[in-house]
């Protein structure tokens, strides 16, 4: 299960780097599906360990689209949020596993996992890339549509993986 876990991360970090940075909707949207390896890590891990992956993923993005920090606090943020949810959602036989998935977990708690991560990363980025309220309204409309459509890949992603 680990090479396969590895491989899809690769997959989706090439997917960002070579398809979805250069893609903007509009410029209300750049999708982010590389947020997708850090939701699907394994649930196992202890939470020092989360949050340096999250670091590191961040540090890669803002490296990779030069946004000085905007991912890397986002990502920390997504992984600080990441095992209170696991613990708010997934049920202790569902934990078993050691992984978080469309069929590993309750499809209700699954959908709920995901909608709230995404939502908890897409605001930060949104709102740090903006650095002020100044376009609040138009920074809420990014966030609302950068949102749904990186949570239907991911949700879509899950669905057809299993």
């Amino acid at each position: 299960m680990q090479i396969r876990n590895g491989i899809e991360w690769l997959i989706a970090w090439l997917l960002q780097i070579f398809l979805f940075n250069n893609l903007q909707l509009y410029g209300l949207c750049q999708p982010q599906v590389y947020i997708l390896a850090l939701l699907m890590m394994p649930i196992v891990l202890p939470r020092w360990a989360d949050m340096l992956i999250g670091f590191a993923a961040g540090l890669l993005m803002d490296v990779l689209c030069n946004s000085i920090g905007v991912h890397t606090a986002a990502c920390v943020l997504l992984m600080f949020v990441r095992q209170p949810l696991i613990a708010a959602l997934v049920q202790e036989h569902e934990r078993l596993t050691g992984e978080i998935s469309w069929l590993t977990i309750n499809h209700e708690a699954f959908v709920k996992y995901v909608a709230i991560l995404v939502a908890v990363h897409q605001i930060a980025v949104s709102f740090l890339a903006a650095w002020s309220f100044h376009h609040f309204g138009m920074t809420v409309l990014q966030v609302l549509v950068s949102a749904i459509i990186n949570f239907g890949l991911i949700l879509g992603y899950n669905i057809i993986r299993h």
